[in-house]
């Protein structure tokens, strides 16, 4: 570059692409990539007798519809698994979409997550018939339908801005907002901006204290009709209760207190069933802390009824002034262990997801031991719950503890539980689902900072390009994926698994394979010695010295006579450029 006066002159030669200087420092073999079959189509063998003329050495069976996983003949995945070992090609399963928690829109169902456990187990059964001698990776979402927590992403970082919620006990989602408050009690209405989680604690201590008032309402009604009963018929309402008067034999004026203290009675009766329940929702729901201080309060409570060691009561117990002081001293313990029965989804769906992946491994590896399926489970696209690289990562730890769980139950020791959970448990990410949290304000450095925090968990990894905001899938290098930077997060692990190239709206619109456009943007070697030239310089390769001028070749005697062994002349059966036929066939040359 020069400078003439005002005019700045450039260079006319900018240079080549140099083999010393690849574009990326970072590239992945053409051999670690593969595509996926027709996700419309349970017809396996000719979709991966197709992908096969691509040279792939990975095919995945993309079954995300029940229907159409339910739809391949068993004899059609024997065959398959022939056709693989005969190419040498690695074959992998996408299961079908469905939720593994057992949430759908009318809430949680304990019957709905089994039900969706025994599919899972189904599908894995029979992708093992696809490899029968090897762990064969199996797909699944981390759940699929469920909303998750909106976000905004502020000066300070990413904020939570709608939480969905659900309620423990009845299983029904609701979401809670940032609100303003206005509250008296000061010269000028004091403001107060409530985020999502005080809401979400709000929300909890609210329903937790309505409980135990209902509690001492009815405490107290009882207490105020004892108050004006004398204690002596109290006494006489027991030996009533023991059989030891006749209550034809008491006065009216006896009759009419002791209607009062059974009255008394049944609002007391009222008050146990509620505080019973709420002491059996707080045991149930609480961290082990709150189980130690429930231990204590048990015991407290009965002491204040006169429960003996065995368990048997004395008629001293059913005195309802007795009664009322106990339930008074259970209830006021309660309101320190709230359980807070409204949690976030995410932890929610997080313990219930974990259930179904950590039992359907378990079953695989007690029925095929060393050479069961690997089940990897995926990020949904944003927007979902557990599709964020955090959660993701949560969800496999805890799918693998209860993996441990069931082993160690069947007798296995804890160390070779956690070897296999490790094994046969991991994670597939998908780089397209993470780049879509770009429309709730994510930037770059935020995706590939998620890819960060799943990495050594992962064991597969899916392609697919897109611009952040719709769920596309084109091949990479098209949309704005921050690839390279995602697969040095990924490490070693990243560069390893198998990279399953997922492009249907490719496929829609262009109809073609889009593999060569893959291996550019992974800046995949040209040759197997996975050393330079690379497919990212194809653009700059020099070209042979008539290139570009067009035909100037004796094209015509060429045909007639032939260019070489690799074409015969005409008169011994040759074929012109665009003519139809050959004279051995009888079809004329023009």
């Amino acid at each position: 570059m020069a400078k003439e006066g005002d005019y700045t002159i450039e260079n006319l030669y900018q240079g080549g692409y140099s083999s010393l200087k690849p574009p990326t420092q970072h590239y992945v073999t053409a051999g670690s990539m593969g595509l996926t079959t027709d996700p419309r189509s349970a017809n396996i063998l000719k979709e991966v007798s197709a992908k096969l003329a691509s040279g792939v050495k990975q095919i995945e069976l993309a079954t995300v519809s029940p229907e159409i996983f339910e739809a391949i003949p068993k004899q059609h995945l024997k065959e398959v698994n022939r056709l693989s070992k005969l190419t040498g090609v690695d074959i992998s399963v996408h299961g079908p979409v469905v939720d593994t928690t057992g949430i759908n829109q009318q809430g949680f169902s304990e019957i709905n997550r089994e039900a969706t456990e025994r599919k899972l187990k189904m599908v894995v059964e029979r992708s093992h018939e696809l490899s029968p001698d090897g762990n064969i990776p199996v797909t699944f979402h981390s759940a699929e339908g469920i909303p998750g927590t909106e976000f905004e992403m502020t000066p300070e970082g990413r904020k939570p801005k709608r939480l969905v919620v659900i309620n423990r006990e009845s299983g029904k989602p609701t979401a809670v907002e940032a609100e303003k408050k206005y509250y008296p009690g000061t010269i000028k209405v004091r403001e107060e901006m409530l985020d999502p989680k005080k809401q979400l604690k709000a929300l909890n201590d609210t329903e937790w204290d309505n409980s135990l008032s209902q509690v001492e309402f009815n405490r107290e009604h009882a207490e105020r009709i004892l108050k004006d009963t004398h204690p002596m018929y109290r006494a006489l309402y027991l030996k009533v209760l023991e059989r030891e008067v006749d209550p034809g034999s008491m006065s009216d004026k006896e009759h009419e207190e002791i209607k009062k203290i059974h009255s008394a009675g049944e609002y007391l009766k009222q008050a146990e069933m509620t505080v019973r329940a709420l002491f059996s929702r707080a045991y149930k729901y609480g961290t082990e802390e709150n189980k130690k201080v429930l231990d204590t309060l048990s015991e407290q409570y009965g002491k204040e009824l006169g429960i003996k060691e065995n368990g048997k009561i004395d008629i001293s117990s059913l005195d309802p002034k007795r009664q009322s002081n106990a339930l008074f001293v259970l209830a006021n313990g309660l309101q320190s262990v709230n359980p807070n029965i409204y949690t976030p989804i995410e932890d929610f769906a997080i313990d219930q997801s974990s259930k179904t992946f950590g039992n359907v491994a378990f079953e695989s590896y007690k029925k095929f031991k060393d050479k069961a399926p690997i089940v990897n489970i995926e990020n949904p696209p944003a927007g979902f719950a557990l599709s964020t690289g955090e959660e993701l990562r949560k969800l496999i730890e805890k799918s693998r503890e209860q993996f441990v769980t069931k082993a160690v139950e069947e007798g296995m020791s804890k160390s070779e539980a956690k070897r296999q959970a490790e094994k046969l448990i991991g994670a597939t990410w998908d780089v397209g689902h993470i780049n879509m949290m770009r429309k709730y304000g994510w930037e770059e450095k935020d995706i590939i900072k998620e890819s960060e925090k799943i990495a050594p968990l992962v064991k597969h990894v899916h392609l697919s390009d897109n611009f952040g905001f719709e769920h596309t899938e084109l091949p990479m290098g098209m949309g704005n994926v921050p690839i390279q930077e995602i697969m040095k997060k990924l490490g070693k692990k990243g560069y390893e698994a198998k990279k399953i190239i997922e492009a249907g709206h490719w496929w829609q619109h262009f109809q073609t394979s889009p593999f060569k456009e893959t291996m550019e943007a992974m800046g995949s070697p040209i040759y197997s010695m996975e050393m330079a030239p690379y497919w990212n310089q194809a653009p700059g390769f020099q070209q042979d010295y008539f290139g570009g001028f067009g035909m100037i070749l004796p094209q015509i005697n060429y045909e007639t006579f032939g260019a070489g062994f690799s074409q015969l002349p005409a008169e011994l059966g040759g074929q012109r450029q665009g003519a139809q036929g050959g004279r051995m066939g009888g079809s004329p040359m023009e």
